[in-house]
């Protein structure tokens, strides 16, 4: 029996063709080996049935609406993209699309103001919000086993990030979709793993860019370009 054909993992993030020409665009695009348009049939497959289930699709058909509606005189032909919506209006306008009345808000404690903010506009816009930040709960942070020497205080009292409280008690809540903002790489994804409702992030945590992550991203072939460096 032969050696069967190590399989190739997808890597979208490393095509080099432009544009039009790949095959997730247009029927006559091409892909590498490893294209998963092209070679991973079977999952493809299995994830367009759930498109069949009516509160999968219906979110799903709302999205691409929402999406479409983001740029402006798409009558225009050629057409050249014209972005005309912030992502805080398309939170308001995806949620009233999908009927959503009761939003849930977790933030970080860092972006108190900021979620200040967004529950006023939210509710001025017609929404119930219940909002909970990170620390709600007050658990110190020996419970999960952080020495002293690993807090940001150190010598204080200083209470653990608690993202499945804040999940929980928004799942108790009934929300029909959660908003973060800012909650910390790892807390977001415990977020993510325990909350019952559609998540979706209005702002994520760079303590550095003023919450703007692709900065350093922009900015990797001069000032940040020991993100290039592989030995730091």
């Amino acid at each position: 029996m032969g050696r069967r054909r190590a399989r190739i993992p997808a890597a979208c993030a490393s095509c080099k063709l432009e544009g039009r020409k790949k095959a997730c665009l247009t029927r006559e695009g091409v892909g590498p080996a490893n294209c998963p348009t092209l070679t991973q049939r079977k999952i493809l497959d299995r994830s367009n049935r759930e498109y069949e289930l009516p509160n999968i699709r219906e979110l799903a058909r709302q999205a691409s609406i929402q999406e479409g509606e983001c740029y402006a005189n798409r009558h225009q032909q050629p057409y050249v993209m014209q972005p005309t919506k912030t992502r805080m209006e398309e939170i308001v306008e995806f949620s009233r699309k999908m009927k959503y009345r009761r939003l849930g808000l977790a933030f970080c404690i860092g972006l108190s103001k900021e979620a200040s903010v967004v529950d006023e506009i939210l509710r001025t816009k017609g929404f119930e919000v219940i909002s909970i930040l990170c620390k709600a709960g007050r658990v110190p942070k020996e419970q999960i086993g952080i020495k002293d020497e690993e807090k940001i205080f150190r010598g204080t009292e200083e209470s653990m990030c608690n993202p499945i409280f804040q999940a929980r008690l928004l799942n108790e809540e009934k929300t029909d979709l959660n908003i973060l903002i800012g909650l910390c790489v790892g807390h977001d994804s415990l977020f993510f793993k325990y909350a019952k409702a559609p998540t979706t992030v209005l702002a994520v945590k760079d303590r550095v860019t003023g919450h703007n992550p692709l900065v350093p991203i922009y900015l990797s072939a001069s000032y940040y370009q020991k993100l290039r460096h592989p030995e730091i």
